[in-house]
Parts: C-alpha cells; structure tokens; sequence
C-alpha cells in the first residue's frame, strides 16, 4: 500500500494511514475547507489530546473539546459545529463498531454497496462524501470489497482526479484543484 499524501505533511500523513478514526474524521472535516487543512485536523486533535481515540472522544466534555477544536489553528474554519460532529461520529463509532472505526469496513466482510450503506449512516455523511469516502478506501487503504467501485460511482473509477480519493502526490492535487474549480464554475453558469 502507497503511503498517504493527503495533507502533503508527512506526520499527518502517518497518523491518517495508521489510525482508521482519524482518516474518518479528516474526511468528515472535508467540507467548506481546503481538502488538505480537513485532512490536517486529526493530527491538531491528536497533538491536543495525546491521540484520536472515538472512546475518548466521545466522552470528553463537550465544552472542553469545543475549546480544544477552536484552539489556534482551529481544526475547521467552524470548528465548534465541526466539534459536534466529530463527536457525533466518535458515539457512533463506540456505540455501533465499539470503537473500531475500520469495522465499518470489515466487521461481517461487507461488500462495496454494503460499505458504503454503512458509511452513508454516519453524521456528516451524504451520498456524495460516502461515495468519495469508499473510493478513498478502496484506490489507497488497501480496502477493496467486491463491488467498491461501481458503489463509489465516478470516484471509484481508475485514472480519475476527482476527490481526495485521487491525491497521491503534488501533482494529482494539483489535478483535482483544476476539476473541482471547473465543477463549481460549472454550476454557478447552470444556476445563473
């Protein structure tokens, strides 16, 4: 398996390839935020707290780890609604997959639509972002159920650069910068 270079730093890199919850969070926070800052935001968390742990997560206080989100650099550009949300997942997580946040994609060897379904039910997570979470999985955490890339749609497909689950290098970023500029052009023009 490649090594991640999603935030293009490389201890944030480690921690997300090492760490299901975190790289889970990261896309969680990759929402009205410069893809590599969301992905960056479990390793600020994981400095803070001394780890990304959903158990601990869930039970810290809620006031306390909208404080710790908010510190400076904050995780997200909204970080006490980002700090619901993870926290949200982090209870998800213990109370469905007791804490084990990659069970979400092997707990019952589930297929791809069967993953994505699963995702899908987690907070913070449409269609579209589950979709990119699988195709994620799939091309580079090794995680490749059968059926994950037509469950991904679009994102699972090979050579493509249209989300975070193409980002390998400097390089495909860049690519990816290039489609979702021209995506979001492309609706502002449908809209007006």
């Amino acid at each position: 398996m490649p090594t991640l270079q999603l935030v293009q730093d490389p201890a944030a890199d480690a921690l997300l390839e090492s760490n299901p919850f975190a790289l889970l969070v990261g896309m969680l926070l990759d929402q009205q935020y410069p893809m590599e800052a969301a992905f960056a935001g479990p390793k600020k968390i994981a400095d803070r707290m001394g780890g990304v742990d959903a158990r601990e997560i869930a039970e810290y206080d809620p006031e306390k780890f909208a404080a710790l989100c908010s510190t400076t650099p904050a995780v997200h550009r909204f970080p006490g609604s980002m700090a619901k949300r993870i926290q949200a997942l982090a209870q998800l997580v213990v109370d469905q997959y007791d804490g084990d946040a990659a069970a979400l994609w092997t707990a019952g060897d589930p297929d791809g639509p069967e993953v994505l379904r699963r995702i899908k039910s987690l907070p913070g997570f449409g269609e579209q972002k589950a979709k990119i979470f699988l195709a994620l999985l799939g091309k580079q955490y090794g995680v490749t159920p059968k059926g994950w890339r037509a469950a991904a749609g679009d994102y699972g497909r090979a050579g493509s650069f249209l989300s975070v689950a193409d980002v390998v290098d400097q390089g495909s970023l860049e690519k990816v910068r290039s489609y979702k500029k021209q995506a979001k052009a492309a609706a502002k023009a449908a809209k007006a």
